[in-house]
């Protein structure tokens, strides 16, 4: 049995074990901790200075590499999308230096600018499905081809959408048609699914697709670990949220591939979740959908236009830093004169679509440095 005289035994030793510690610190052992931890300090001190400095370094490198790119810029993109109509669709959050400045490189590229469009919250709002329903049914009355009868709201809206931003007056290429501005009109108005600058007279020949966070990836974390500290069931509904977002992130983006002469999908650093990662991770999208990541930087937003013209060229391709690009950058494609004449039905945008994912897929068999099709002159498919 444990008595008093163990607990006072054990006391004794504990102020003795205590004792000689303190004796031996002040003592014998003094000098040593303290040029041990001296060194550690200094050690410490001088990986850090090396560190910013590296850092430092690697941004000076940036920086010289993002002001050449700007330089070289004009040269490289004139021409690229001589005549080309182009639709911008924001989804989520895109900075708007970010909008400005792609929209400042499509320019460059000889392309126009027909509409800036933003998707708003309100295009995946769970609380507003039913109105969705409504308005889809409303509005595929007006759409030319029309989507399949079980297709559903989603790909109803993004249709809409699309071909509201891409169809001609049968007669005249120039000019919206009456079907799509009115389209449109019930997209944006009170409905809210859209938000859009300006007036949209002229139909696009392409779309480009921005798609947010356009940030840093540290921010992207950042916003993260918020969520994950939410409740339990307020972390699932945000993440049922996020895949609906997603989901419909790619039936616009399909919707643009179909009903144009091609799409580019543009977007910050890759993240997961992101609908660039979702694309590439997709069997369906990953041959036929161009992306570009990195988008906040010059060499991101130079690559835009050059993957748009690939892609109109017959070429896939996934650009940017990360391990799963096919390139840093696409190569500069010569585009022939586009010609535009009355009458030219939506279906055969189709028809052409499916002949450059074939010259795509002959691409990638043809060169096994790729993934769905490197970014090659048209000439070479």
């Amino acid at each position: 049995m444990i008595d008093f005289r163990y607990h006072l035994v054990s006391l004794i030793s504990v102020f003795l074990a205590l004792a000689v510690g303190i004796a031996l610190g002040a003592g014998p052992l003094k000098e040593t901790i303290g040029d041990t931890l001296t060194g550690q300090v200094d050690q410490l001190r001088t990986e850090k200075e090396q560190l910013r400095a590296d850092l430092d370094a690697a941004t000076a490198d940036l920086d010289r590499t993002e002001a050449a790119m700007d330089a070289v810029a004009p040269s490289v993109l004139d021409g690229v999308l001589a005549e080309r109509r182009i639709a911008v669709i924001e989804l989520a959050d895109v900075g708007p230096d970010v909008l400005e400045q792609v929209v400042a490189r499509l320019e460059q590229s000889g392309a126009s600018v027909t509409a800036t469009v933003q998707v708003t919250d309100a295009w995946t709002d769970p609380d507003r499905l039913s109105f969705r329903q409504g308005l889809s049914g409303t509005l595929v009355e007006m759409l030319d081809p029309a989507p399949a009868d079980d297709a559903g709201t989603g790909t109803e809206l993004a249709e809409a959408l699309v071909q509201g931003l891409t169809t001609p007056v049968p007669t005249d290429p120039d000019a919206l048609g009456e079907n799509a501005g009115i389209v449109l009109e019930l997209l944006a108005g009170d409905a809210g699914l859209i938000e859009i600058e300006g007036e949209v007279t002229v139909p696009a020949d392409a779309v480009v697709v921005l798609a947010g966070p356009t940030v840093s990836v540290e921010e992207v974390e950042a916003e993260t670990s918020a969520q994950e500290s939410l409740e339990p069931e307020d972390a699932a509904a945000a993440e049922d949220l996020l895949e609906a977002q997603l989901g419909a992130a790619v039936q616009i983006v399909t919707a643009a591939q179909e009903r144009s002469e091609g799409v580019v999908v543009a977007g910050g650093e890759l993240t997961e979740p992101s609908l660039i990662a979702r694309l590439r991770a997709g069997e369906a999208t990953l041959s036929r959908i161009s992306t570009v990541e990195a988008v906040n930087t010059v060499v991101g937003q130079v690559s835009v236009p050059l993957a748009l013209g690939a892609r109109i060229g017959g070429t896939v391709g996934h650009y940017g830093p990360s391990p799963d690009a096919t390139a840093v950058m696409p190569r500069r494609v010569e585009l022939p004169p586009i010609v535009r004449t009355a009458g030219l039905a939506l279906d055969d945008a189709a028809t052409n679509d499916a002949a450059t994912n074939d010259a795509a897929t002959n691409d990638a068999a043809t060169d096994p440095g790729t993934s769905g099709g490197g970014a090659t002159d048209p000439a070479d498919g």
